[in-house]
C-alpha cells in the first residue's frame, strides 16, 4: 500500500475523534462560543433510515465520523477511509466507539454489493451515512467530517502522550516515523527501545500506522483507539487558554451537519461524557477475494445483531429484513455462512 495514503488514513481516523472529544472539552469551558462559526456547516438532503429502528435506539444519539482520503478541505468524489460510529447514552453520557473496517463488504444503494469506504466516494455523506444505517440497523442523522493535516498537530499540542511500544512493534514505528517526517518534511527522533515511551505528534501517528504485527488491520484500529482514549484523557486536564488554542486550530478543518446552536445548548452536559468502550466491527470477518481484498462479515445478520448488544444492551436484538436480505446476498457472493 502507498505509505502517504496509509498514513492519511491513520491519522485522518485520529483527527476525527479527537476534534470531536477535544470540541466537547472546550465546550465544558465554555470557550468556542465565539469559534463555532468557524466550522464548516454541511446540509445533507434527506437520509433514509431503517424502519423499526427508531423504538430500539430511543436514549441514544448515534454520530458519524468520516476520514476521508483528502488534503484539501472538500469531501466530494473521495473515500471515506476511516469509519467511527460514536454511540452517545443520552442518560449517561457514556460513549462507546465503533470503528468500521473500511473494505468491509456492504449493500450500496444503486451500486451494489461493495467496499464500505466507497459509499462516500459514490454520494457523499448521504449515502455513505444511509449505507451505515441500511447494513448495520442504524439510524444515525449527523456526520462529522475532516481530513489529514491537523493530527500531528494536535498531539503535539497537548504535549504528546505516553504509550507502551512492545518488541514487535520497534522496526515498524521507525520505518512510519521516516514516513511521516517525508510527507510533512520533519525530523524526528526514533523508537530505540521497547516499554512505556513519550511520543511526539510524529511518533503518535506513526503507531497507530502500524499493521503488520499480529492482529494486523484489526490491531491497528486498536491503537488508533488507544492514541485517542489517552488524548481524550490530557485534554480533559487542559486549562482555558490552551483549549482556546486547540480550538482554534480544528474547528476550520471540521466539516458536520450538527448545528452551531446545538452545541451551544448541549454546553451544560457535554462535560459529563465519557469514553466507556471501544471496538472493531465487524467482529467475525473473512477474506473475499474476487479480483481485490474485501472483507466479508460472517455473517452480516449476527454481527449486526451482536453490535446491538454491545452498543444498546439489546441481548433479543432481531435484525431488519433489507439485514436479513443484505446478509443472505452477501452469503451467496462468498459463500460463506
Amino acid at each position: 500500500m502507498n505509505k502517504g495514503k496509509t498514513a492519511k488514513r491513520i491519522g485522518i481516523t485520529l483527527l476525527i475523534i479527537m476534534i470531536i472529544l477535544l470540541v466537547i472539552c472546550a465546550i465544558a469551558f465554555g470557550v468556542i462560543y465565539s469559534k463555532v462559526s468557524k466550522v464548516n456547516i454541511i446540509e445533507l438532503n434527506n437520509i433514509e433510515i431503517n424502519e423499526g429502528v427508531g423504538e430500539t435506539l430511543e436514549g441514544y444519539r448515534n454520530i458519524a465520523i468520516f476520514g476521508v482520503d483528502a488534503r484539501a478541505d472538500t469531501y466530494s468524489k473521495t473515500r471515506s477511509d476511516c469509519i467511527i460510529i460514536a454511540s452517545v447514552n443520552e442518560k449517561t453520557k457514556d460513549v462507546k466507539l465503533t470503528s468500521v473496517y473500511r473494505d468491509t463488504f456492504v449493500y450500496i444503494e444503486g451500486k451494489g454489493y461493495d467496499k464500505i469506504t466507497h459509499a462516500f466516494a459514490y454520494g457523499g455523506p448521504e449515502l455513505a451515512i444511509n449505507t451505515l444505517n441500511k447494513n448495520l440497523d442504524l439510524d444515525i442523522k449527523e456526520f462529522v467530517a475532516v481530513n489529514f493535516d491537523a493530527v500531528v498537530e494536535i498531539i503535539d499540542a497537548i504535549g504528546g502522550i505516553e504509550i507502551d511500544i512492545q518488541e514487535d512493534e520497534l522496526k515498524y514505528i521507525n520505518s512510519y516515523i521516516q514516513a511521516v517526517d517525508k510527507q510533512m518534511g520533519r525530523s524526528t527522533a526514533k523508537i530505540t527501545h521497547s516499554g512505556n515511551q513519550h511520543l511526539s505528534g510524529v511518533q503518535a501517528l506513526a503507531y497507530s500506522r502500524i499493521r503488520y504485527t499480529k492482529g494486523g488491520d484489526y490491531k491497528r484500529t486498536e491503537r488508533m483507539r488507544d492514541v485517542l482514549n489517552l488524548t481524550f484523557e490530557k485534554a480533559k486536564k487542559k486549562n482555558v487558554v490552551e483549549l482556546n488554542k486547540i480550538t482554534d486550530m480544528l474547528l476550520p478543518r471540521v466539516s458536520t451537519n450538527i448545528k452551531r446552536k446545538e452545541i451551544f445548548e448541549a454546553i451544560p452536559e457535554m462535560s459529563k461524557y465519557k469514553i466507556s468502550e471501544s471496538q472493531g466491527w465487524p467482529y467475525v470477518v473473512k477474506e473475499y477475494y474476487p479480483d481485490v481484498w474485501y472483507g466479508a462479515p460472517v455473517t452480516l445478520e449476527s454481527n449486526v445483531k451482536k453490535l446491538h448488544e454491545v452498543l444498546f444492551d439489546d441481548k433479543d436484538y432481531e435484525v431488519s429484513s433489507k439485514v436479513r436480505e443484505y446478509s443472505e446476498g452477501i452469503s451467496k457472493k462468498t459463500g460463506y455462512r
